[in-house]
This record gives structure tokens, sequence and C-alpha cells, in this order.
């Protein structure tokens, strides 16, 4: 059977390292460094794989067939997109992403090359509170022009979930002096109704990636960002591919299983201060 390829929950190798993964591609074999030094190979050879799902906040380089990268992903049978926009590209918190409106303006670019607007999917991911003096700000009032740009691109799906403060981000956001504020879940279910509201206005599906309490207000679905019967419908030939959930993800992750061709040594510099990889920040 086929296999998915994710290129990368880890990394953003579209924006930051689209030498190596064009590269990757030619040589169809990638490398991935795992713990205590172990290394895999991974077949790219089209004939193995089934779609290559790519996720990044910057698909700028792949649209401008930089390095070739668009052009050698043309030997595959699907491409599916995942375009992460939190309206936060620029400012402080995401220094290294591109403004919102430049990273929204490329949904219509992606759903051409995919050849289907159901192959390309809008994150609005994380969701995220801070406080500056007395006064808690949030990036949720951004969501309206972000589902408004992907109705327009004749994209369906938008997946959302609340910033998560692991450890690393918690120590990173004291160093830096970021207050952020994780509110209580009545107040994120609250915040999910006005998302649900603006994503009905806009006739998208909501889903919430690996949070499944959101799913308690009425419209919001549990997110397979990687979803196995989705891709086998949209493939082109209909190919077979594993339906099984992804053993290596979180528990409340819905996604059916992939291989990741990433790599948290490929540090990036888009600099999110949420992020729980490894980003390149500094002070």
């Amino acid at each position: 059977m086929k296999r998915v390829i994710s290129a990368s929950r880890r990394t953003d190798p579209v924006a930051f390292f689209p030498d190596w993964l064009a590269g990757v591609l030619g040589e169809k074999k990638a490398r991935i460094f795992g713990p205590f030094g172990r290394v895999a190979a991974v077949d790219l050879s089209p004939g193995a794989v089934h779609t290559v799902v790519l996720w990044s906040k910057d698909f700028s380089n792949l649209i401008r067939n930089k390095h070739g990268l668009r052009k050698a992903f043309e030997k595959y049978d699907q491409l599916y997109f995942l375009l992460t926009v939190t309206g936060l590209g620029g400012t402080f918190i995401e220094k290294g992403v591109p403004e919102p409106a430049a990273a929204l303006a490329q949904l219509a670019d992606l759903a051409a090359i995919a050849g289907n607007p159901k192959r390309v999917s809008l994150r609005f991911d994380p969701v995220v509170f801070w406080r500056e003096g007395k006064e808690v700000q949030t990036n949720l009032r951004f969501f309206e022009k972000a589902a408004a740009q992907a109705a327009r691109a004749g994209i369906e799906d938008v997946r959302m979930s609340f910033s998560q403060w692991y450890g690393k981000a918690i120590r990173r956001a004291r160093k830096l002096g970021f207050d952020y504020v994780d509110p209580g879940q009545e107040e994120k279910l609250d915040a999910a109704r006005r998302l649900t509201e603006t994503a009905e206005k806009y006739r998208l599906r909501l889903f919430s990636c690996s949070q499944n309490f959101l799913t308690r207000v009425p419209g919001i679905r549990a997110s397979a960002c990687i979803d196995g019967n989705l891709l086998k419908a949209l493939h082109p030939k209909r190919a077979e591919v594993s339906l099984a959930k992804d053993k290596s993800q979180r528990p409340e992750c819905g996604c059916t299983e992939s291989i990741d061709i990433g790599s948290y040594t490929q540090s990036c510099p888009h600099s999110c201060l949420y992020c729980y990889a490894n980003p390149k920040i500094s002070s």
C-alpha cells in the first residue's frame, strides 16, 4: 500500500529548507534522524507515495518554484496543503512569519496547484491570548478575515486549536517577558462558539486539532489533519491508503498514518513564541 508523506509537523521545510526538500525529492529518498543516533531511509519514489501532505506558514517558495520545488512535486499523484495563518505574522509573537494578508493570498495559488480546493485546508492554529498592561489580547478577531479569504478561494475546511503551553514554551515566554494567558476550558468553549458562528457564515467546516473537548460546541468536529479517508476520496486514482490511527501522535490526534520527513534539527526561523518544536528565537 502506498504511503502518505508529511513535510512537516516538526519544522517548515517549504519556507526555510526548499533546497533540501527539492533535493530529497530528486533523490527519491530522505533520511530521518531519530533518537539515540538512529537513521531511517524513506522511499520518496512516486510509485511508493500516495499523497504528500505539506504544512507551512509560507508556501511562496513552492508557488514561485524556488530551487525547482514546484516542478519536483509534479511527479506525485496528489498534494494536500495545510496553510497556517493566525493573524499574528510579523508581530513579536510570530516574528518570522509573513504578514497575514500575504499568507492568505496564497490560498488561491495552492488550490490551483493542488487541482482541487478540497485538497487545501486553512489552519487557524493556535488561538493565542496574552496580556498587555491590564488588557487581555487575542487573535480571535482575525478569524473573520481568514474565513472570508478561504471562502473566496473555494476552501471548505478550517482547523483550529488553542495554544498549549508546554514547558519549553513557558520558559521561553518568561525569558522574553511575554505575559501569555491560558484561559479556562469554559472560556475556550465560549470563544469556539464565536468561531463557529463565523465559520457558518462563510459555509466553512470547522475542526478542532487534538482538543476534543471543543467538539461539545455544535458545528465543531474532531480533526484528522491527515485523513486517510479524505485523501483516498480525493486521489485521482482512488488509491487505497492506511486508515489506521497514527500512533506516533498525541492521544487526541485523529490523524491517520504517515511518515514525517522533517527533523527537529532543522530549527525554524518563524520564531513563534508558543512553538513546541525547536524555533530559532533570540531576545
